[in-house]
């Protein structure tokens, strides 16, 4: 299905949910809960959260549904909601940070990490595409706020920079240019694997 097929169904299906057929909800949802799932992956780094924030979105357009135009791409909206959803979420984080699993337990001498039990392999049995996947991950996630929006929805959701820039309330020189910086970034920061 091309894009402008998909942007009528999207818009005939808020059509429907904007009159009161809920149902059109869930098919809004079979089509877009998993790349913004996906999405969320890849802002939060952390399954759980996403999982959570999807919903949320799904939430908040349900919610909000009357205030949808239908003029505009209900992809960008969608985008938007969780956009924002993933800001508040850091925003939380910073406010209500995790315990390190590096911090000493009741035991002197013990970490918190060396008591629980983990079934995650050893660094040395993952393999090399696994590693190299896990540091670009890692390179990414450390990219500042804007830069990581940017470089999520371009390319990993390869959304255009036009789209991008509409998510993110921004223009789309600004998305080029928060791509140009965090490419940089990540180029430096992955130099090893390249």
């Amino acid at each position: 299905m091309d894009t402008s097929e998909a942007d009528a169904r999207d818009r005939a299906d808020m059509e429907r949910l904007i009159a009161g057929h809920d149902a059109a909800l869930n098919e809004l949802m079979e089509r877009h809960a998993t790349p913004v799932f996906h999405f969320l992956c890849r802002m939060l780094a952390n399954v759980d959260d996403a999982n959570d924030l999807a919903q949320e979105t799904f939430f908040r357009v349900y919610r909000a549904r009357a205030s949808f135009r239908t003029s505009e791409r209900f992809s960008t909206w969608l985008y938007t909601i969780a956009a924002n959803l993933a800001r508040n979420h850091f925003r939380w984080r910073t406010r209500h940070p995790n315990v390190s699993l590096e911090a000493e337990s009741d035991t002197p001498g013990q970490s918190l990490g060396n008591i629980l039990p983990s079934d995650a392999l050893p660094p040395s049995d993952v393999a090399l595409g696994a590693e190299r996947a896990a540091a670009v991950r890692s390179a990414v996630n450390r990219l500042p706020e804007d830069l990581r929006e940017a470089i999520v929805l371009c390319e990993w959701e390869e959304r255009s920079m036009a789209e991008a820039a509409a998510i993110l309330d921004t223009t789309p020189k600004a998305i080029e240019s928060r791509l140009y910086r965090a490419r940089q970034i990540l180029r430096e920061r992955l130099k090893q694997w390249l």
